[in-house]
C-alpha cells in the first residue's frame, strides 16, 4: 500500500512515519514483502507541482499532518485552508482518490483564528474525491516533541531537566494523547477503511500534576530508580521524559561499594517488574540493530569493552557510547531509536540487559533496522 504522509517532519508525522517503517522491517525480517510504500513530504512539497504529483501518483491514502499553529493570526487562519486546497486539487489533478485522514484538532469547534483555520481545512478535504477520515486530536507529547513550542508536555520537561521552576497556571488542564497512539489511529483508520469523525481518547490531567508527575520521573531517574511503567500512559510518558535526556545525559556512572572483597553494584531498581538477562559476546561481534515503539531498555557492561550506538529512526545522526566493566555505567535505550552493541575488546563482552516488561513472542516490540548503514 502506497502511502503519502505530509508534516512527515513534525511530530506526528515522524512517529507516523516510523510505525509505517516499523511494520516494514518486521515484514523483511521474516523475508515477506514489504507491507507499505511511504513518501514522506515536508512543507517544500506544496510549492512543487512535480513533486506533489509524483507523491500521489498511486497513493492509496495520505495521512495529512501537515499544518501551521505558529504564525500571526491571519496567517495561521489562511495557511491550514490553503493547504488543504493544494492537496485536494492535486489529488484531482493526478486523477487520484486516495483515502485522506486528517489530523484535525478539538481546537476546530473554537471560534478562533486557529479554530477556524483547522475547522475549514477539514471541510475542503472532506469534499475531495475518495475516503475521508476527521481525525480529531487533543494535545499530543512523545518522543521528538519541540519545547516552547506549543506542547505543554516538551516545555515542562525541559524546564526540569534545565533545573528550572516553570510558571504553571494553577487551573490549567490538558486532555493527552501519545502521538504514537494519534498516528496509529490514523495507520488503522487507513488499513480498516475507517471514514467519518475519529476521535481517540485522552487522558485528562492537571498542569500541576503533569508537572509533578514528570518531576517525580526526573528525580527518581537521578537516583538511578524507575518509577512504576505498569501503565501504558505512565510509560509513554516517561519515554517522553527520557528522550529528552538524549545523547548528552549517557551513561550514568553507577555508585561501586568496594572493600577488600570486591565490589557491589546496583544495576537496576523499580520499574514495576520486568525481565533481566545476560548475553557473552565475542570479540568484534555486534549485537542487536532493532529499535523499540514502546519498551523500555538499559545496557550494562559488566565485563569487557564496548560501545553502543544508538540512532534516531529514519536520521542518519548516530551517537556513540565507550563502555567498560571495569566503571559499570548504564545506557538505556530510548524508544523509537535503533541500537546496537559492539565488542571492541580482546575478550569476551558479559552485558546485563533489562526491559520493564516480560517478552512477548506474540508480540516482540523490536524492529530490525541497523544502525549504520
Amino acid at each position: 500500500m502506497r502511502i503519502a504522509i505530509t508534516g512527515a517532519a513534525g511530530l506526528i508525522g515522524w512517529h507516523a512515519h516510523a510505525r509505517l517503517h516499523a511494520a516494514n522491517c518486521a515484514a523483511r525480517f521474516k523475508g515477506e514483502p514489504a507491507p507499505f510504500d511511504i513518501v514522506a513530504l515536508g512543507h517544500a512539497a506544496f510549492e512543487d507541482d512535480t513533486e506533489l504529483a509524483a507523491a500521489l501518483a498511486g497513493a492509496r491514502a495520505v495521512l495529512h499532518f501537515a499544518g501551521v499553529n505558529r504564525a500571526p493570526d491571519d496567517e495561521v487562519e489562511a495557511a491550514n485552508p490553503a493547504i488543504a486546497t493544494r492537496l485536494s486539487e492535486a489529488c484531482r489533478a493526478a486523477g487520484e482518490t486516495p483515502h485522506i485522514v486528517y489530523a484535525n484538532s478539538t481546537h476546530a469547534a473554537s471560534n478562533t483564528p486557529y479554530g477556524r483555520s483547522k475547522r475549514r481545512a477539514g471541510e475542503i478535504l472532506s469534499k475531495t474525491p475518495g475516503g475521508y477520515t476527521n481525525l480529531v486530536l487533543p494535545h499530543i507529547f512523545g518522543e521528538g516533541a519541540r519545547p516552547f513550542y506549543n506542547n505543554v508536555t516538551a516545555t515542562l520537561i525541559a524546564k526540569i531537566l534545565a533545573n528550572e521552576t516553570p510558571s504553571i497556571n494553577p487551573d490549567g488542564r490538558v486532555q493527552l494523547l501519545h502521538a504514537g497512539a494519534a498516528a496509529q489511529a490514523a495507520i488503522d483508520a487507513v488499513v480498516s477503511g475507517t471514514t467519518g469523525r475519529l476521535e481517540p481518547a485522552p487522558r485528562p490531567i492537571s498542569v500541576p500534576d503533569l508537572f509533578e508527575t514528570l518531576k517525580g520521573f526526573h528525580d527518581s531517574y537521578q537516583q538511578n530508580i524507575y518509577p512504576d511503567l505498569s501503565a501504558p500512559f505512565f510509560r509513554d510518558l516517561f519515554n517522553a521524559y527520557r528522550a529528552a535526556t538524549y545523547p548528552g545525559g549517557w551513561p550514568r556512572p553507577l555508585r561501586l561499594n568496594t572493600d577488600p572483597r570486591g565490589a557491589l553494584f546496583e544495576a537496576v531498581k523499580g520499574g514495576g517488574g520486568g525481565q533481566t538477562f545476560l548475553s557473552t559476546t565475542k570479540p568484534g561481534i555486534t549485537r542487536g540493530d532493532h529499535f523499540h515503539l514502546d519498551k523500555v531498555e538499559r545496557f550494562l557492561v559488566v565485563q569487557g569493552e564496548a560501545v553502543i550506538r544508538i540512532r534516531k529512526v529514519l536520521s542518519d545522526e548516530a551517537w556513540e557510547y565507550r563502555v567498560s566493566g571495569d566503571a559499570p555505567a548504564p545506557v538505556d535505550m530510548p524508544t523509537l531509536h535503533t541500537h546496537s552493541i559492539e565488542n571492541i575488546g580482546d575478550g569476551d563482552l558479559l552485558t546485563l540487559f533489562w526491559t520493564h516488561d516480560l517478552f512477548d513472542p506474540a508480540n516482540p516490540d523490536t524492529f530490525a533496522d541497523q544502525v549504520l548503514k
